[in-house]
This record gives structure tokens, C-alpha cells and sequence, in this order.
């Protein structure tokens, strides 16, 4: 067994010590750093014959959607993240809600309009599920009647930054201005405040999570998400929707793309499903 005797193996092999960088991922920790080879982990140990491992240490995974993507790909419980959510949620960041109640939240990214935001909103009204829809810049810019009729069906407006960039690679001034420039565009055009922040693709720091934390907001990440980015390759809505419905648990937080042609047919058929398991729909808590 590779995964529970590769320090022995290893040390006997070369017969002396070994320093081993980047190890497969499949003999290693989900919740590991993935490195771009999408085949190892950011990892490292001194093996020596006789004593085993010397020294060792990884780097944790921050991509929050590569972490959730191992999970679903282990076939992992959404509750096994306990550990992630203790380190992190300190800074009112929420990656579940109550995992005692058969409550889920249904929240979608609006990077930029595709011609679906208005079908999703009639499927919701007509099925009284409540979202939140985390906007950019683009998308305030293009199409405000939509952010509007958002906010009047009593939906929940948050933040996806200006430009959709990975906050750590930004100065902090400049994340500070990817997040306010949003806040304050939103207050003037519809006298809302945003309280609700989605970072883009998942990238945090604890920097930037202690950030979004002082300016008075909470950073909302997800327990399911799917491969419903690209739309040029959409992915079945059969296979989707039996996905989405198959991975339902208590307290989940859903992140779907409203860009999506397959999210958008399979929407109402999901909030059935999801109710017919005895589930619910709640409105996202903001503070």
C-alpha cells in the first residue's frame, strides 16, 4: 500500500535518505495545495532508512473551489471541511450555514450578462426561492434594470469585485478599491448596501479575508459547486441536475453560474427536487 508505506518503501529503494518535493495527490491529504500539473500537491518530506520521515511539511489549499472539487471527486461529506471552517470562518467567512437544519442556499456569480438572468428570476419568483446574485462591475454597468428587479423580488445583492480578479495577486489598496468601487456604485444607483462579498474563483488570503472582514462584510464561499463556468461547454442537464440533487446536504451553500444555459433549464426542476428530499430554500443571513 503506496499511500501507507511509501517512507519505507522509498528510503529501502534508493537505500539512503531521500528529499522527495511535490508528491501525487492521490497518496496525499485532499486538503493539500494542487499544483498546476493538476497531478501532485505542494509537499515535501525527508525520509530516512530506519526512522521514516524526518521532516515533512505542505501547504494548505486556498483555491476554496479546487478544495471543494477534491472533496466531490473523493465523494467527501461537506461536514469534513470542519477544520477549514474553524481556521477561516474567524473572519466571518461562511463555507456552510447550520448543518442541522435541511436548509440549503442557493447563490449565483453575475460576471457578466448571457441572456439567462431573466428566466432564472421568473423560475424563482414563480417557485418563492430567494438568492443572492454577486455582481461585478460589467454586470451593474449592462444591465441595472436586472440588479433592480433583483433587489424588489427580495433577492440579496453581494459583491464580486470590479474587474474579477484573484484578490491576493492585488495590493491591498487595490483589493480595498475592487470591493468599494462595488459597494459604492451599488448605494448610489439603488440605495442598497451590500453586505454579502464572493471572492473570485475561490482565491483568498488571510490577508484579504481580514479585509473583507473590516470594511463591515461577510465573505461567502460555497459546499457545491459544478462545471457550469464555460459556455461553450455546457454540461448535461440530466447529469447536472441528478448531480446538484445527489450532493444536497444541510446547511449546503450552492454556487451557480447564471451564464449558464443548462443551469437555467434545470433550475426549476432542481428546487422541486431539492424539496421533494425534504429540503428548503432560506434567505441568505447578511450579518
Amino acid at each position: 500500500d503506496i499511500a501507507k508505506e511509501h517512507e519505507k518503501y522509498i528510503t529501502e529503494y534508493f537505500d539512503g535518505p531521500v528529499f522527495i518535493t511535490n508528491w501525487p495527490k492521490d497518496i496525499k491529504a485532499f486538503y493539500m495545495k494542487q499544483n498546476a500539473d493538476g497531478k501532485t500537491v505542494a509537499a515535501v518530506d525527508l525520509e530516512v532508512p530506519g526512522v521514516g520521515e524526518l521532516m515533512g511539511g505542505s501547504q494548505r489549499e486556498e483555491n476554496y473551489d479546487k478544495l471543494v472539487a477534491r472533496m466531490q471527486e473523493l465523494d467527501m461529506n461537506p461536514s469534513d471541511m470542519y477544520w477549514y471552517v474553524k481556521k477561516y470562518g474567524k473572519y466571518n467567512a461562511d463555507f456552510l450555514q447550520d448543518t442541522n437544519k435541511n436548509v440549503i442556499y442557493l447563490t449565483m456569480d453575475e460576471g457578466y450578462e448571457a441572456g439567462y438572468t431573466p428566466t432564472i428570476l421568473d423560475t424563482l419568483k414563480e417557485k418563492n426561492v430567494k438568492a443572492v446574485f454577486f455582481v461585478t462591475k460589467q454586470f451593474i454597468d449592462s444591465d441595472p434594470e436586472l440588479i433592480q428587479r433583483m433587489i424588489d423580488e427580495g433577492h440579496i445583492i453581494g459583491n464580486h469585485t470590479v474587474s474579477h480578479k484573484q484578490m491576493p495577486t492585488l495590493t491591498l489598496d487595490q483589493q480595498k478599491e475592487e470591493i468599494l468601487t462595488i459597494n459604492n456604485m451599488i448605494k448610489e444607483q439603488f440605495g442598497y448596501d451590500v453586505k454579502l462579498f464572493r471572492f473570485p474563483e475561490g482565491e483568498f488570503s488571510e490577508q484579504s479575508l481580514a479585509l473583507v472582514e473590516s470594511l463591515g462584510m461577510k465573505s461567502v464561499f460555497w459546499s457545491f459547486s459544478h462545471k457550469d463556468f464555460d459556455t461553450s461547454a455546457q454540461p448535461d442537464p440530466a447529469t447536472s441536475l441528478q448531480k446538484c440533487l445527489d450532493e444536497v446536504h444541510p446547511g449546503a451553500i450552492y454556487l451557480l453560474h447564471a451564464v449558464s444555459s443548462t443551469n437555467t433549464q434545470i433550475l426549476g426542476d432542481f428546487i422541486d427536487g431539492v424539496r421533494a428530499k425534504g429540503f428548503e430554500f432560506g434567505t441568505y443571513p447578511v450579518q
